[in-house]
């Protein structure tokens, strides 16, 4: 199992090798050879999930090391999935990073050995729940790296071409009109769990407190984007903001503040 770890890790490294090169001479079979081998690492890090899932006869969603390897592999089954329908070698790059930075991180600061569910963690609203909710950062996180080089490519001005940087817009939206529908369901189904475990649908607990600040920013970006307008540089630093609250959300509450959700920082 350690194996398809390793090797889904080895290619995501790979995957930004070959897309930086692309981004630095310019040559289009660097992108595709990159998207391949970005592809090829996302079913072996699938198949890494299934293998842990069938061991633990559980879904691997239950601590750390498991959501990070979760959000590591949904950042780049989003960007794939994107790059079917939009021409974007510029974002490979940070995908393939991200994929294997959260990966290095996960396997660096946190237990990998496969522990027993914690009773709170005992039912069938887990998958539901936690897969929702990282499908909608996945989605935020590539909203990020849209975000990120549409500000660069502003500053470039006439170094970039304005299809680009109208590439880039329409991605920054699309994902996070994608990532505010997923969010949305994580909050309902946490909302539904919660109830059913705690009494209570909504406690104020601090990463219900961050889920809701998390998508309220993304909410003001849907409205300002669609409703008046906003485009270039204010739409961006949104999106910006929005992914800082999402890595508060998942990571700062769970290591930084104590709760009903704390069992999830071990």
């Amino acid at each position: 199992m350690n194996q398809l770890f390793n090797i889904g890790l080895i290619a995501y490294v790979l995957a930004l090798v070959a897309a930086i090169l692309g981004l630095v001479v310019k040559r289009r079979v660097f992108d595709r050879i990159a998207n391949g081998i970005l592809g090829a690492g996302m079913l072996v890090h699938l198949a890494y999930i299934i293998t842990r899932w069938v061991t633990a006869g559980r879904p691997p969603f239950s601590n750390m090391f498991e959501s990070l390897v979760l959000f590591s592999w949904a950042v780049a089954v989003i960007y794939l999935l994107l790059r079917i329908r939009v021409n974007i070698p510029l974002l490979a790059a940070p995908a393939a990073l991200m994929s294997g930075v959260v990966l290095v991180y996960a396997s660096a600061f946190f237990p990998s050995d496969i522990q027993p569910l914690v009773p709170a963690l005992r039912s069938n609203w887990l998958t539901f729940h936690v897969f929702t909710c990282f499908l909608g950062y996945a989605g935020f996180a590539v909203s990020f790296f849209a975000g990120i080089g549409l500000l660069f490519a502003n500053r470039a001005g006439s170094a970039t071409t304005p299809d680009a940087r109208e590439i880039l817009e329409v991605v920054m939206a699309r994902t996070i009109s994608f990532g505010f529908i997923f969010l949305s369901l994580g909050i309902v189904t946490g909302a539904v769990w919660a109830n059913s475990a705690w009494g209570t649908y909504w406690s104020w607990d601090p990463k219900e407190v961050w889920s809701l600040i998390t998508w309220l920013i993304y909410a003001a970006f849907l409205h300002c984007r669609f409703m008046r307008g906003w485009r270039g540089n204010r739409a961006a630093w949104i999106s910006v903001l929005g992914f800082i609250s999402v890595l508060f959300t998942y990571v700062g509450v769970n290591l930084l503040l104590s709760g009903l959700h704390s069992y999830g920082a071990s």
